[in-house]
């Protein structure tokens, strides 16, 4: 429960400095248009007003410029709209700051979910020899992903670190000078990046937060669980990296890209390495020791800052030479700064020459028709990568040889529906000549409701095939499979995604031990919890003593990645969060939560939210709403992915099965609606009261730390909705109706919800929470009401036969508003 003198504190480090700071920014001389600066907070308030008024987004914007702006032409109103955008997004990196600068004064770092509370923990339950036992196997890898949703460029990252530590000393004069600069740098590029522009800016943070993330992370364990011993060899926090090697829907990864992102990361890591020697020889100052250091050192420079092709010294060499120096240390001159020695000597075991593994990532698809060309049993076209799908097997070995073994060792087959499916990228391989055995790790991933179903009786055949069976063997007899929560959620709604990927690993463990397999899931998250997203360690915390679990794996996409591993302070948090709540349920599985009535409750659920769900994907109007109301199609217009946003031919026109999760879900939360992270639920959770199941859902909510996490981050979901934006859209003679059905949906989930967690408002016993979310959306208020008047505008000239020239400004304005209003949510898409 939060308490009041934790919303005092977040009042006092996050509310107030976001009032005097943003007072400091509105009137900042950024530009000479008619004081845009001041006109924000009246457009703030005359959007409040208008919607409480029941007016459209478009009676809102003609309203104030005719009280607040009156006598400017039609050009002059654009060019205000699109500076307003330019301040409101400004905005949402000042409070991202400020918000980042307070992370440790509302975040206890050795509270719930932190290595020393795991410690405390399991001493507390006698099991802290259970516990050092299973961390000697056990890991948490997030995977940094290239999905369209993070746009920051280097620059204003460096800003944003500057800002809040500005803002954290109370520096005034460098927040204003920050201010200043902030206001004038571009936030977004002009051009599409290429996938290894992409990969260049993920290892600012590799670079920036996580090299320092896990060092302390690993003195934190080794203060609070190893103080008796070593630490173990083994990485407890691993990195996985998919740009430049997930080349699902992406024609311009290429193996090329996925050789020159490998150096990259391999320089990056010994960048990281050379400055660590550097500082760790000022101590190193013995004789004979400063020799050894100097050649480290050589050897570093000559890998980081030169980049050759062809380096001789490994990660192997390094760890060599570092317990060379730790023996010496200790045998001539009293163990001094050994301690420091073992710091780097774990960052290696956590890094090896690495730093982030590469995942291969394809589509099954062409990888059945690359198959079949290259077995004369189809032509060949254009637009297939037969060539660059065996130079991408070959690039892994090459990778493996240069980066180490873990650089590169996992392909993934994304819409994995069959035993065929696996054994084709077998075959594939041995065509492209790797080496015998495979030294690659193959993973299926299953997406949709009906692949989630057949995925245990696939693995189950392909334990049994003879030449998989070996391949494993020759794996540790492990195998890793990828669940993607993003696909399952648009393809079979909220609950029923969440509900058929618990019983699919629970199924998947159950085959892969009557084989004898080790199976490890990666899951596919994305920001939201309609992506598998919101509050994730608590979905660890609370698996199933019936699924096995040697590791916590996810995906970290788009602004997640800066929000939960933007600085140190807030990777460390998150990143001891997965690692303590994976391991710990790992020694202390919640047995008495899953009895068989949960289990009963919990499928009528999902069942009742798939049939409902599945009428709405049905409905006549849901492509043509999403096609003609949304944004949807303007994600393909932003300048933020290499990789476009549908699959599929452009000339066939909109097919739900060929839309990509990210723009999919993005759509909806641009309208404020957010209808994936909810919809079903409300009829669910509605059923069940009314067959007086209320006492048991509640009882459920209570008991059920997935139950629990599932309601509240569905909460979460309405509590970024605003269904008013869209109110107008009740009296559309063709779309009223469909908007009625997410309306009387987005109600029915709120009332149950409610009622279910005994609570009087959406998020009470998460007020810090809620009270961040109400700022961010109370900031983007105006912008998404600009971009609910640019639709609207848009659709109005569109009838009239308008000149082009006036709608394509307008087009940007709603392509330009996207970028704000994603950043505002934090995990919007």
């Amino acid at each position: 429960m939060t308490t009041l003198s934790e919303m005092d504190t977040f009042h006092r480090t996050v509310i107030n400095k976001f009032q005097i700071y943003n007072s400091l920014f509105l009137n900042l001389p950024f530009d000479q248009v008619h004081q845009v600066g001041v006109l924000l907070p009246l457009l703030n308030q005359h959007c409040q007003k208008g919607y409480h008024k029941q007016q459209s987004p478009k009676q809102i914007i003609e309203d104030f410029f005719d009280h607040h702006v009156p006598g400017q032409t039609g050009e002059q109103r654009i060019a205000v709209l699109f500076k307003l955008i330019q301040y409101i997004e400004r905005q949402i990196v000042l409070f991202d700051a400020i918000e980042e600068a307070a992370f440790t004064d509302n975040h206890a770092l050795d509270g719930p979910g932190s290595v020393p509370m795991l410690a405390q923990r399991s001493t507390f339950l006698h099991k802290t020899a259970e516990l050092k036992e299973k961390l000697k196997r056990y890991h948490a890898r997030i995977v940094l992903t290239a999905h369209p949703t993070q746009f920051y460029p280097g620059p204003v990252l460096g800003i944003i670190t500057e800002l809040s530590q500005a803002i954290k000393d109370n520096n005034l004069g460098d927040i204003e000078m920050l201010l200043q600069q902030l206001g004038k740098t571009p936030l977004y590029s002009k051009q599409k990046p290429t996938p290894f522009e992409e990969a260049v800016s993920l290892t600012w943070y590799l670079e920036n937060v996580l090299y320092k993330a896990v060092q302390d992370i690993n003195k934190r364990l080794e203060n609070n669980l190893y103080s008796d011993g070593e630490l173990p060899g083994n990485a407890f926090i691993e990195v996985g990296f998919w740009p430049g090697g997930d080349r699902d829907g992406n024609p311009f990864v290429t193996a090329e890209t996925t050789v020159k992102v490998a150096r990259r990361l391999r320089s990056s890591i010994l960048k990281c390495y050379y400055r660590h020697v550097r500082h760790l020889k000022r101590r190193l100052t013995f004789k004979n020791i400063e020799d050894q250091i100097s050649r480290i050192e050589q050897q570093l420079y000559i890998g980081g800052f030169t980049n050759p092709e062809q380096y001789d010294y490994s990660a192997e060499q390094l760890l060599t030479d570092l317990k060379c120096i730790k023996t010496d240390l200790i045998n001539d001159h009293q163990s001094l700064f050994v301690d420091q020695v073992d710091a780097l000597i774990r960052q290696v075991h956590s890094f090896g020459f690495h730093f982030a593994a590469l995942d291969i990532r394809q589509d099954s698809r062409v990888l059945t028709a690359v198959h079949a060309v290259l077995n004369n049993t189809r032509e060949n076209s254009d637009d297939l990568p037969v060539k660059d799908t065996l130079a991408s097997m070959q690039a892994m070995h090459q990778i493996q040889q240069s980066n180490g073994k873990p650089g590169c060792q996992r392909y993934i087959i994304s819409n994995c529906q069959s035993v065929a499916h696996v054994k084709t990228v077998m075959n594939l391989m041995h065509q492209a000549d790797l080496p015998k055995p495979l030294p690659v790790d193959i993973v299926p991933l299953f997406e949709t409701i009906e692949d989630l179903r057949t995925a245990p009786n696939i693995m189950a055949t392909l334990y049994q095939d003879s030449e998989y069976s070996a391949h494993l063997s020759n794996r540790n007899k492990q195998q890793t499979i990828m669940l993607g929560f993003s696909d399952g959620t648009k393809d079979g709604g909220y609950i029923a995604a969440n509900w058929a990927i618990l019983k699919a690993k629970e199924a998947l463990s159950e085959v892969a031990e009557e084989h004898n397999i080790k199976v490890i899931f990666f899951d596919g998250r994305g920001g939201p919890p309609a992506r598998g997203g919101g509050e994730t360690h608590q979905f660890y915390a609370s698996l199933s003593p019936h699924i096995q679990n040697h590791a916590t794996q996810l995906t970290i996409q788009g602004q997640t990645i800066s929000s939960n591993f933007g600085n140190p302070d807030t990777a460390q948090y998150n990143l001891e969060q997965l690692l303590s709540a994976g391991v710990f349920n790992a020694i202390n599985p919640p047995t008495e939560a899953w009895h068989d009535d949960a289990y009963s409750l919990l499928q009528q659920l999902a069942d009742i939210s798939f049939d409902y769900y599945q009428a709405f994907k049905k409905h006549p109007d849901f492509v043509p709403y999403l096609e003609q109301i949304s944004t949807l199609k303007y994600y393909g217009q932003t300048n933020i992915s290499s990789r476009p946003t549908k699959r599929g031919d452009d000339k066939a026109g909109l097919v739900f099965e060929d839309l990509r999760a990210i723009p999919f879900v993005g759509a909806w939360s641009q309208l404020k609606q957010n209808v994936l992270g909810y919809y079903g639920v409300g009829t669910a959770l509605q059923q069940l009261i009314d067959d007086n199941r209320l006492a048991d859902l509640q009882q459920l909510y209570t008991n059920s730390g997935f139950f629990k996490t599932l309601m509240d981050n569905c909460m979460m979901s309405l509590a970024k909705s605003y269904m008013p934006l869209t109110a107008y859209l009740e009296q559309d003679p063709r779309f009223g109706d469909f908007w009625r059905l997410i309306k009387d949906e987005f109600e029915r989930s709120r009332e149950c919800l409610l009622a279910v967690s005994q609570q009087t408002e959406l998020l009470a016993n998460q007020k810090r929470r809620n009270a961040s979310i109400q700022i961010r959306e109370n900031i983007v208020l105006p912008l998404l009401t600009i971009q609910q008047y640019a639709l609207q505008t848009i659709e109005q000239l569109k009838k009239q036969n308008a000149d082009p020239k006036v709608i394509q400004t307008h087009e940007n304005m709603v392509t330009r508003s996207l970028y704000g209003n994603i950043n505002a949510s934090r995990n919007a898409v």
